[in-house]
């Protein structure tokens, strides 16, 4: 049984730092692709960052060179770390999973499979960045 709990959100400044953690159990890393999405009020939901079976990631334009996706196998735990926020980031933001060989490019897909997709994700954590 895969669960996924997400922690971390909070309200911060433009320019300010948060560090989202997504508590993971079930999930048998060399099968699996992971990531972030996010969905802000009245939008559409956006794929934010990916983290392959390969070991492999991938980051939309939106947050590429701001974010930062990892993993810590031995604490089950999947990481994003968001630099310079600005208020555009606020959204809530959803740790997802799958047991696909989907690359992390492919993952963030606009079309076909990609992590909005994923068959696991968890309750989501709010983020919101002021002016």
């Amino acid at each position: 049984q895969v669960q996924l709990v997400e922690s971390g959100g909070g309200s911060v400044q433009a320019g300010g730092s948060l560090l989202l953690s997504c508590a993971a159990s079930g999930i048998t890393y060399n099968k699996y692709c992971m990531g972030w999405f996010r969905q802000a009020p009245g939008k559409e939901r956006e794929g934010v960052a990916t983290f392959d079976s390969f070991g492999s990631t991938a980051y939309s334009d939106a947050v590429k060179g701001r974010f930062t996706i990892s993993l810590d196998k031995a604490k089950n735990t999947l990481y994003l770390q968001m630099n310079n926020l600005k208020p555009e980031d606020t959204a809530m933001y959803y740790c997802a999973a799958e047991d696909t060989p989907l690359t992390a490019i492919q993952a963030l897909s606009t079309s076909g499979p990609s992590v909005l997709m994923f068959r696991y994700s968890g309750q989501g954590t709010q983020v919101t960045v002021s002016s």
